[in-house]
């Protein structure tokens, strides 16, 4: 493993740990300027093409999803491991599906549960965009919804 400091090549492992969805993160030590830094494993499972609304189909795009969840916690108290661990959770339902292709709806449902349990301003933002609530009224309805449940 190339250390992030000083771009040596050796490194020698202090600690490993696993987490539930098979990765592996380790502890390094640089051989040649004692620094110390993390890495982190997961296996490469094939993903499934994402089938948008427009009916173009795409890869799945872990940063892209990422980026939309991020949006949504923005300045809300959800831990940046929770949003790991969240588009950890989306990832490994698609690839335990074992299709070849999900649809976009597939991907946006799996986001909102999660967001559901893990902040509900949160969830009301990311609905705003992937339900497409544009006004006032419709926002309201996923709000009462919201508080029923």
């Amino acid at each position: 493993m190339r250390c992030p400091y000083c771009k040596h090549h050796d490194s020698k492992v202090l600690d490993t740990s696993h987490d539930s969805h098979g990765g592996i993160r380790r502890r390094r030590e640089c051989l040649k300027c004692r620094q110390r830094f993390s890495s982190y494993e997961r296996p490469i499972l094939a993903t499934p093409l994402i089938i948008k609304q427009d009916g173009t189909r795409e890869e799945f795009d872990r940063e892209k999803l990422a980026r939309g969840i991020r949006i949504s916690c923005a300045k809300r108290p959800v831990s940046a491991a929770d949003i790991e661990r969240m588009i950890g959770q989306v990832e490994s339902q698609l690839q335990k599906a074992g299709k070849a292709e999900v649809s976009s709806r597939v991907v946006g449902d799996l986001v909102m549960e999660t967001l559901k349990e893990i902040d509900q301003v949160a969830y009301i933002r990311y609905a705003i965009v992937y339900l497409g609530l544009d006004d006032l009224k419709s926002i309201r309805t996923e709000i009462d919804h919201l508080l029923e449940d």
